[in-house]
């Protein structure tokens, strides 16, 4: 049963078609507009946090991608990083919007790469103004999934799914997160997995760390070459995390020295869930040197 969080978030947003599926998303503000990318296994309800801390400032625009939250969750959708890609750009050019800042999350972080690779070709209709990421498996050789993620993408994966309890879910999230994520935020993260039969894809989704690996040159290279098109890069990373904390700071240090880093102590791999304050001031005081940011939204 939808709480009642889940259905007012549902009630807020609005849906798109493609390709003749629904695909849930949620907007609200004024200004840039702002896409919030989520991560795996969650949806755009990772967001509500930082939610009213960034519309006075941006039109946040949060979809669910195919197979996660409210949107359908199709076992016949061919899931992989570049058609979730192609589900975003359908989104920015329904809405006629000419130019985007990108906030991405975990698998957010990969289709982000994925758009910002396509940016930097020249083949977008729309401009990327900036990118932000939080905790994600930017580069493979630094990724450490949880053996649950191992075991998803194993042949027993679609066995694995179905027989998943909330228990193991919750004590998996619990051993990469700070306190800030509590058990109402972890409630909801296990109603929209099992929303529509959630399970059921999962280790269709769960393709993406093999993807990681096939893709890196494009994706890893995406972020080097940021700096030549003089495109605003930044980490925001949950420090603690044990699957991309403080290993994927120094990593990314090394390869993509051009970028900014923000590492939030005592932070796991939620941060937009366990700390909205102090990813918001991050978020916005990395963007402050190149765009006009109100001195009031610095302040929260």
């Amino acid at each position: 049963m939808l709480s009642e969080v889940l259905l007012e978030w549902q009630r807020s947003g609005d849906y798109f078609s493609y390709q003749g599926h629904r695909v849930f998303y949620k907007r609200e503000g004024a200004g840039d507009p702002l896409l919030l990318l989520h991560g795996f296994p969650s949806a755009s309800i990772d967001w509500k946090g930082i939610w009213p801390l960034l519309t006075p400032n941006f039109d946040l625009i949060a979809p669910d991608m195919m197979g996660y939250g409210f949107s359908d969750k199709s076992t016949s959708f061919g899931y992989s990083i570049a058609k979730q890609a192609d589900v975003i750009v359908h989104l920015v050019e329904q809405l006629k919007l000419p130019a985007v800042h990108i906030l991405g999350h975990d698998y957010g972080d990969t289709v982000s790469q994925e758009l910002l690779a396509r940016h930097i070709e020249g083949s977008l209709s729309f401009e990327i103004k900036s990118v932000s990421l939080l905790n994600g498996g930017l580069f493979p050789e630094t990724h450490k999934p949880l053996l649950i993620q191992k075991l998803l993408m194993s042949p027993i994966g679609s066995i694995l799914a179905k027989l998943m309890s909330k228990k193991k879910f919750t004590d998996s999230l619990q051993r990469i997160c700070s306190d800030g994520l509590t058990l109402s935020d972890i409630d909801e993260l296990w109603t929209l997995l099992e929303y529509k039969q959630g399970r059921l894809v999962v280790p269709q989704l769960i393709y993406y760390m093999q993807e990681r690996r096939e893709f890196r040159e494009r994706w890893v290279g995406a972020l080097q070459q940021s700096d030549a098109v003089a495109m605003p890069l930044h980490l925001i990373d949950g420090v603690i995390d044990p699957i991309s904390g403080q290993h994927l700071v120094n990593r990314f240090r090394k390869l993509v020295p051009g970028a900014k880093v923000t590492e939030l102590e005592e932070i796991g791999h939620y941060p937009q869930v366990e700390a909205p304050q102090k990813v918001v001031s991050a978020f916005l005081e990395g963007l402050s040197d190149r765009f006009k940011i109100e001195q009031s939204a610095l302040e929260v």
